[in-house]
Order: C-alpha cells, then sequence, then structure tokens
C-alpha cells in the first residue's frame, strides 16, 4: 500500500482526501514509477471539482504531472528501464507515492534537472514552450502581455519570453508579486487590482499595444485582453483561474482589428511521442543552460495537497508548487 490524495465527491479543497492505496503491477506498455515529486496545477482543481470529468470515473488519484524512478516495466516497453528517471504529465493519477504510467508518455531526465525542478515544470515549462515556440512565436522585439505573471506558468513565460528578445508586460495582484515577476524577466508590470490594464497597456506601448496576450486567467480578463491586442493579434487563452470564457459573438474580433482567437491545450501539441520528446528537450535545454530557471516557491507534504488547493485557489502562491510523497 502506498500513500495517495484521492476525490471520492467533486468539491472543494477538502475533497481531497489522504489515504492508502493499492498500485497495481505495470501492464502492457506501463512503467510504475516510484514518485520523488508531484506538481501542482490549476487544473488539478478543474478534475476536483468537477469542471473537467474524471475520464476513470470516481474515486480517482489527484494530479496530472510528477517525477521519479521507474522501479518496473511492463511488457513491451523499450524506450525506459528500470532506475531511469523520468518525468510525466499526463493522465490522473499525480499525487501518490508511485504511479503507473503509459511509458510512451514519460521522457528521461537529463542528469542537470531535479525531480523537483521537473515536477514544478513539465506541464508549465512544455506549456510555455508551446505557447511562445508554436502557438504564436515570440522573437525579438515581440510585445507581449502575460497574465497573472508572477504564477507558475507566468514566471517561466516571463523569463521565456525575455529570453527571446520579447518586451514582456505582465499583470499581477501585488506589488510583492510584481517585483518577483521583474526578477524574473518582465519589463513592466500592471497591478490589475488597482490599475485599468489596458489604459495602462496603452501608456507602455504608446498607443501601439501587442503582439499577443496569453491569459490564464479567463472569465475575468475578457473580453479587456482583446482592447491590448494591435490589429491582427494574437489573444491565446490557455486557462481558466477566474473561470472559463463564455461563447461571445465572433464578429468581436473583427471590430476590434482582425484579431486571431484561440484556446490551445498541451495535449493536442504533445500527442505525438516525437512531438513530446522534442519539446521536454527543449525545455530542458532552455532550464539547463540557466536562461529559465524553476522558481519552486511552495514544498507541501503530500498529505497537505487541500491546503496547497487552497492557498493556489487563494492567489497566495507564486511560481511552482509540488508534493512531496
Amino acid at each position: 500500500m502506498v500513500a495517495a490524495v484521492r476525490v471520492h465527491k467533486p468539491g472543494g479543497p477538502e475533497a481531497l482526501t489522504y489515504e492508502d492505496v493499492q498500485i497495481a503491477a505495470p501492464g502492457q506498455g506501463q512503467i510504475k514509477i516510484k514518485q520523488h515529486a508531484c506538481g501542482v496545477n490549476f487544473i488539478d482543481a478543474y478534475f476536483r471539482m468537477g469542471m473537467y470529468p474524471s475520464p476513470v470515473g470516481l474515486p480517482f488519484i489527484a494530479g496530472n504531472e510528477s517525477a521519479g524512478e521507474v522501479m518496473a516495466a511492463g511488457p513491451g516497453v523499450t524506450d525506459v528501464k528500470v532506475g531511469d528517471r523520468v518525468a510525466f504529465v499526463g493522465p490522473l493519477g499525480g499525487y501518490a507515492g508511485e504511479r503507473l504510467v503509459p511509458a510512451d508518455r514519460a521522457v528521461k531526465l537529463p542528469a542537470n534537472i531535479s525531480y523537483e525542478q521537473a515536477a514544478g515544470m513539465m506541464l508549465k515549462g512544455m506549456t510555455v514552450q508551446y505557447l511562445l515556440n508554436k502557438t504564436y512565436k515570440v522573437e525579438k522585439g515581440t510585445v507581449c502581455l502575460i497574465h497573472a505573471a508572477a504564477g507558475g506558468v507566468g514566471l517561466i513565460a516571463c523569463q521565456w519570453a525575455n529570453h527571446l528578445g520579447a518586451t514582456v508586460i505582465g499583470t499581477v495582484g501585488t506589488k510583492e508579486k510584481a517585483e518577483l515577476a521583474k526578477k524574473n524577466g518582465c519589463h513592466h508590470t500592471i497591478l490589475y487590482r488597482d490599475e485599468d490594464f489596458v489604459a495602462k497597456v496603452k501608456e507602455i506601448t504608446s498607443g501601439k499595444l501587442c503582439d499577443v496576450v496569453y491569459d490564464g486567467i479567463g472569465k475575468t480578463t475578457f473580453p479587456a485582453s482583446l482592447d491590448c491586442l494591435r490589429p491582427l493579434g494574437y489573444f491565446v487563452s490557455f486557462g481558466s483561474a477566474s473561470g472559463q470564457i463564455e461563447a461571445f459573438n465572433i464578429n468581436i474580433l473583427q471590430t476590434k482589428g482582425s484579431l486571431f482567437a484561440t484556446r490551445p491545450t498541451l495535449n493536442n501539441y504533445v500527442a505525438k511521442r516525437d512531438d513530446l520528446v522534442a519539446t521536454a528537450a527543449d525545455l530542458f535545454k532552455v532550464v539547463g543552460s540557466g536562461a529559465v530557471k524553476i522558481p519552486i516557491n511552495q514544498k507541501y507534504p503530500l498529505k497537505d495537497a487541500a491546503k496547497a488547493h487552497k492557498e493556489m485557489e487563494g492567489r497566495d502562491t507564486t511560481g511552482s508548487t509540488i508534493l512531496m510523497p
């Protein structure tokens, strides 16, 4: 038996139940991982609340992201072996001392990437990789607005966009978060609770506005984010921390400058094994070089997963949060 955090009924953070479970032997194409660190992400809360239905029904072990050592490999596994250090983003099951994963969804960790770094960056870091390099290609001279710039995705995105030569504008909730964002590559910060972020973007850019807005907030930043974009600009919605954006009249994109709007997700960008490996390799390279650091600003014992969710949803966290089995 191993410790795990399960959801028996959708609800608030209190729905996360710490208990012992039995993890089976790996089946065809599977590996069993002894977990060293588990990542905490907003998507975990969406599953916990029932906003996203659990693909395995109830109860389920929460969590999508983890890193650890391969304990056993099932039939048909050729790419990884017992003893390999691996990281994983994918099906539920992350908040546990051990877990089963499809071997073709695990990536080997380079020696210079720790388990804790991996658990704090696989989902968030690979998300930033596709957002900045594929959804909208950020390069020297790009002007981008990043909402929640001091959050887990935000701090990685600010560093990486700065590294690519962009002018980075970020919205944050407090002066402390503004300082943190600036230390992580954000050139201009906007206190969204005290300032009109659209007006501030216009001021910062001398009216030229942004090429792209990266929005993991959702409901409360839409449609104002569209007013931060130049004609033909890109609105990239990749999260719903404040609730989902409701259906809108698509003609609004035409009236605000023939804008592009997209709602990407990591799963589609790494659906093929080759794309997963290439995306992870790019992340490992930029982190390994020191150009992007992974700020793990909260660590909790696995049994305190409910507290981690409560503080994440209360906007009391910055950077990455991990659970320690």
